[in-house]
């Protein structure tokens, strides 16, 4: 089973790389565009009934008794009190932290989890998650679901999700959702070079109105109120209900999930 596991892994790593290599023959970019239509299917299909949610991003490498993995998993339970699903990439260090957070306080805890040659696994405090073979579909759905971003502490590939969401809300292509930049002292050269940004008039003043830097958990919490609750309309405990016509009470439950 581990053997025909690690082989899928390789393929899908394999067929990425390959995309990315440059043109192909017609028939192949034929049928992995027909592949990304189906995982962007399969993550509608099993994320649309989750209602509101909150993405949080941050480094996999922390360990449990990590300072950044205590704030994360703070981060994930004081969301889940909002009424919101605390949404993340599902694998292990802040991801797993936050979600753990949500499971333990008895909020939906999802994971968008990225099939990985070294095999990253998704964490066990999920109550429901999606395994996608392409990062840039999986960003997407982290993205689609969410009211507001908390940035934890993280490496590149979490610096590709905080500028993927500025980017999306400075040209307009998704709400003027709030993000919010947790750790002062770690993204301090970051918050530095963004305020050269602004000195020098490649980004806007405006564009951060809704990017807040902190080291409070309570102050998150109250930036989320006000610029996503309210501002939104957000009722807790409401949900979009699956149609018995369309069949989507049985093709949700095809899906990975944790009763």
């Amino acid at each position: 089973m581990s053997s025909n596991i690690s082989n899928l892994r390789n393929k899908a790593y394999q067929n990425e790389r390959r995309f990315l290599d440059g043109p192909r023959s017609r028939r192949k970019e034929f049928f992995f565009s027909l592949d990304v239509w189906w995982e962007f299917i399969k993550g509608f299909r099993a994320l649309h009934f989750i209602g509101p949610c909150v993405t949080v991003f941050g480094s996999a490498r922390f360990k449990e008794d990590h300072f950044y993995y205590q704030q994360a998993r703070q981060m994930g339970a004081r969301l889940s009190d909002l009424g919101f699903a605390v949404m993340t990439g599902g694998g292990p260090g802040i991801m797993e932290a936050a979600n753990r957070g949500a499971f333990e306080n008895h909020g939906k805890s999802i994971g968008c989890n990225i099939v990985l040659k070294h095999e990253q696994k998704e964490n066990p405090y999920l109550h429901k998650w999606v395994n996608f073979n392409h990062f840039f579909v999986r960003k997407a759905l982290l993205l689609k679901y969410s009211y507001a971003f908390v940035i934890m502490p993280g490496g590149w590939g979490t610096m590709d999700e905080l500028f993927e969401a500025l980017t999306l809300i400075q040209t307009g292509k998704i709400e003027n959702f709030p993000v919010i930049i947790f750790g002062k002292e770690y993204w301090i050269n970051l918050t530095e070079l963004i305020a050269d940004m602004v000195l020098k008039g490649t980004v806007s003043k405006d564009d951060l109105d809704h990017l807040l830097i902190t080291d409070s958990i309570e102050e998150s919490i109250n930036h989320i109120k006000i610029n996503s609750i309210q501002k939104f309309g957000l009722k807790k405990g409401k949900r979009i209900k699956p149609s018995k016509a369309l069949g989507e009470w049985i093709f949700r439950n095809t899906f990975n999930r944790k009763k």
